[in-house]
């Protein structure tokens, strides 16, 4: 039992640290961790109890909102503000895991341009925890394996593992890289997620595929609840066959056939994943920085830059 109140205790001792959140807020956030399936479950709508639920989730969140202003109606938070997605590359990636020094990075909007949410506080960065996926593990037939959502960091890494231990390892970060490789090879995105009762910053990698991924089935709705990774894809026509492999891959449907066995990208809807570099057996894509699109989140240049401005 103790145990598990350590992890709770951490992440409310976070959590009464930061003046924004409510109680409700704080509330809410042990809710979305310590029942995450559950709560996935019915925010997907993939729960047979949703239609009785939902209604107490939209009353939560109006709870959890401060008074509307004629300021405030102005300057609107959606849903997508407070829970979304940063695509990353898998070096982009890999650097987030192994990254070994405690770092604060705050108000990255250039980064991750929403409303709420936009922090990396890395408190022990070296505990990671491999957590089943939420998005499939409600599935009927999800995509295997399981285990590939990565809690980076204290409190967070604590609090998942001692509330879910059926559905967690420890892992070090040699074994968080070798996942993130190996869904990389199977096509899927990487996702740095961020919510903001998860104390309004990054808590985790998630590792994504459009058939399970209740995130990236909401942004290809319509909803913008995730953000490019700063790159686009491009094709050397000299090199292509047009194979079409790359087409199958493409996790938000970026990438066409043409008739004459070449293809096209879409620019507005490529993510910038690299998910399609994987499949291309003869190097014909790479990724190009887009200046249209936010900065590329990448800790390390991240971690610099705020070293030499506190000088």
């Amino acid at each position: 039992m103790a145990s598990k109140e350590s992890g709770t205790r951490k992440f409310f001792r976070e959590a009464n640290k930061l003046n924004q959140m409510s109680r409700i807020q704080k509330l809410h956030g042990y809710i979305y961790a310590r029942w995450i399936y559950f709560y996935i479950a019915v925010g997907t709508g993939r729960h047979k109890l949703c239609k009785i639920v939902r209604p107490f989730g939209v009353l939560l969140n109006a709870l959890s909102k401060k008074p509307r202003t004629s300021e405030a109606v102005s300057d609107k938070i959606r849903f997508v503000d407070t829970y979304h997605g940063k695509v990353i590359t898998t070096e982009s990636a890999r650097k987030l895991v192994t990254v070994n020094k405690k770092i604060s990075l705050e108000n990255l909007e250039q980064i991750i341009p929403y409303k709420r949410a936009r922090d990396i506080v890395l408190l022990n960065p070296e505990k990671i925890v491999a957590l089943e996926c939420p998005c499939r593990a409600t599935r009927e037939n999800p995509c295997l394996p399981l285990d590939v959502c990565l809690i980076v960091g204290e409190p967070f890494a604590s609090f998942i593992l001692q509330h879910h231990p059926k559905k967690t390892r420890q892992i070090t970060s040699e074994e968080a890289e070798k996942i993130l490789e190996d869904e990389h090879k199977r096509g899927h995105v990487h996702h740095a997620f961020f919510k903001d009762v998860m104390l309004d910053r990054f808590y985790a990698i998630c590792n994504c595929c459009k058939c399970c991924c209740g995130a990236m089935q909401i942004h290809q709705s319509g909803k913008p609840m995730l953000c490019s990774s700063g790159y686009i894809a491009v094709v050397n026509d000299d090199t292509c066959i047009g194979c079409g492999l790359c087409s199958k891959a493409c996790q938000f449907d970026a990438i066409s056939r043409l008739e004459y066995k070449k293809i096209t990208i879409d620019s507005t809807k490529c993510m910038g994943c690299g998910a399609c570099l994987a499949r291309c057996k003869l190097n014909a894509l790479q990724l190009v920085r887009d200046p249209q699109k936010p900065e590329p989140l990448e800790i390390h240049k991240l971690m610099q830059q705020a070293a030499e401005a506190s000088y």
